[in-house]
């Protein structure tokens, strides 16, 4: 029987493994979105987007017709700029401890203890809206109740999910030139 160390330590070398075909993936990509004043472009692109998944959740709330195009557009918008965040920001947000130095996983841990704040803090009112609209208009159309709902959470938990690579990405210097 193996042990759960010896399981972790595998996973751990899977992981390591596994980064590295992505990081060598990945290396020549998006090249002129890897300096900071272009990655902040994406932040704020994700960050859009995200706000754009939230607002088509209060619009659906309000039973306004117009949240499924909204919630279409801002994901529409949401998939590529996610993507090119992460390779422009050379995966820092996920790759495993032996990849990084000791500042780099100490920066890492930071912004990811905040993605976690946020995402605790991001999702108590989506979460206040399903029980209270549920407990106080029990006869409200339960569909729209769950897809507002569900919409608002969805912002909430990828905000706070995306929150480590968009700080990252926001605050890291220009990466060093290449010789």
């Amino acid at each position: 029987m193996t042990s759960a160390t010896g399981l972790i330590d595998r996973y751990q070398n899977y992981r390591v493994r596994r980064w590295l075909i992505q990081e060598q993936r990945t290396a020549g990509m998006l090249k002129g979105w890897r300096p900071q004043r272009r990655r902040r472009m994406l932040v704020i692109g994700v960050v859009t987007a995200l706000l754009g998944i939230a607002v088509a959740g209060v619009l659906c709330a309000l039973d306004l017709g117009a949240a499924p195009v909204v919630a279409l557009i801002a994901l529409v918008l949401f998939l590529p700029s996610w993507t090119m965040l992460r390779i422009a920001s050379g995966g820092q947000d996920h790759a495993p401890d032996p990849m990084l130095d000791e500042l780099e996983i100490a920066e890492r841990n930071k912004a990811r203890s905040v993605g976690l704040a946020l995402t605790q803090s991001l999702t108590m009112p989506p979460l206040a809206y399903l029980i209270f609209v549920s407990a106080i208009a029990p006869h409200a159309d339960a569909y729209r109740t769950a897809y507002a709902g569900g919409l608002m959470m969805l912002a909430a938990l990828m905000a706070g999910g995306c929150a480590a690579a968009m700080i990252l990405g926001w605050t890291r210097p220009d990466p060093e030139p290449e010789s």
